[in-house]
């Protein structure tokens, strides 16, 4: 992978920087789960933050989001 996953909220933040890629997602959401789980957080928590309505994503697109954190979540140690 190109990039580093994120150890740190400003770090996912700073991923703004770079060029979208498929990478970077893949980086991030690593980061976010990782910070997650540092913070004592559960997989039922992040994926109730992940459905929280937002402005960027639609409901589908929340759905899917999860998903795929979901599975992030139980494939990285």
């Amino acid at each position: 992978m190109n990039y580093p996953i994120p150890a740190s909220p400003e770090e996912v933040v700073a991923l703004k920087q770079k060029s979208i890629d498929e990478e970077l997602i893949a980086a991030a959401i690593a980061g976010v789960i990782q910070i997650s789980r540092s913070e004592g957080k559960s997989l039922e928590q992040l994926t109730e933050e992940v459905l929280a309505d937002d402005c960027l994503l639609d409901k589908q697109q929340r759905r899917w989001l999860k998903e795929i954190v979901a599975q992030a979540w139980e494939s990285i140690a």
